[in-house]
């Protein structure tokens, strides 16, 4: 590949040797390649985290990149090593979840078992498959090796253990899906099932005990100390508070659930006869 890159995502930290370990492997295979991180404070075995985390970063890198992930707390169990060909992009990491969001955004074209030895480092321990396997493979894949070459196909790869959000009995039913370091709540809600579910009528979002009766265009908008919706930089609903944090005000973690409620639209036209 033509200046390849390869980023990392793990939960690994950098307080030890391990992400270092990493970078040392795929250097000395390629030294060419530029190694990008994405974030090494996924919270430990957090393999959801993770997996949105990789989502809302891969489709930003340019077409060819490399994207190694570790959250691995199967690491050395009978979970498969695995590299995914995308129409635009390569993953190397666990079959364990982690790419759930890439399957869902990225047409897949191959998802290939890793088990050609000779693309791994000599020795290869039960603890550490990110040094050992994903980082030497994709330093290799940097070279130019076909995916192939890696291992077999197959067309089996892990399910996505979030719930999607559910429309039932007249109401849209999704969850807390992640917090960021601001404390704003990112729902599993994206817009486009929002705005076909309310349709332009009057609703309700309950997160917390807080009802929110409107959307909106950015956290400016927001008055210091009260919680707002708005659709995020990644698409989905998201609870904020203005200057403040969204999770201490409501007292909301991840998973809880967010409802959202609507009117019909002759209930709308009461309120405001023309």
């Amino acid at each position: 590949m033509k200046n390849p890159i390869i980023t990392l995502l793990t939960d690994f930290g950098t307080k030890d040797h391990y992400v270092a370990s990493m970078k040392g492997v795929i250097l000395d295979i390629n030294p060419r390649c530029t190694i990008i991180d994405v974030t090494h404070d996924v919270r430990p075995h957090d393999i959801i985290e993770g997996a949105f985390l990789l989502g809302n970063t891969f489709s930003y890198f340019p077409k060819g990149t490399i994207h190694l992930s570790v959250v691995d707390p199967g690491v050395g169990s009978t979970r498969k090593p695995v590299l995914l060909v995308t129409q635009n992009y390569f993953f190397v990491g666990p079959d364990n979840g982690l790419f759930g969001f890439v399957a869902q955004r990225e047409r897949l074209k191959q998802v290939v078992v890793l088990t050609k030895e000779e693309y791994f480092l000599p020795e290869v321990s039960l603890t550490f498959h990110g040094r050992d396997i994903f980082a030497p493979v994709a330093a290799h894949l940097s070279l130019g090796v076909k995916p192939s070459a890696f291992g077999y196909k197959t067309k089996s790869l892990r399910e996505f253990g979030i719930r999607r959000p559910i429309v039932k009995n007249g109401k849209l039913s999704g969850e807390v899906l992640h917090i960021d370091t601001f404390g704003n709540l990112v729902t599993n809600i994206d817009g486009e099932k929002l705005f076909q579910f309310i349709r332009g009528c009057p609703f309700v979002i309950q997160a917390g005990r807080k009802g929110i009766r409107e959307l909106k265009k950015g956290y400016w908008k927001g008055k210091k100390g009260e919680p707002i919706a708005l659709i995020g930089s990644g698409g989905f609903l998201e609870i904020s508070v203005r200057e403040g944090n969204a999770q201490k005000v409501l007292k909301v973690k991840r998973g809880d659930p967010i409802l959202i409620t609507t009117k019909s639209p002759a209930w709308r036209q009461a309120l405001n006869p023309k």
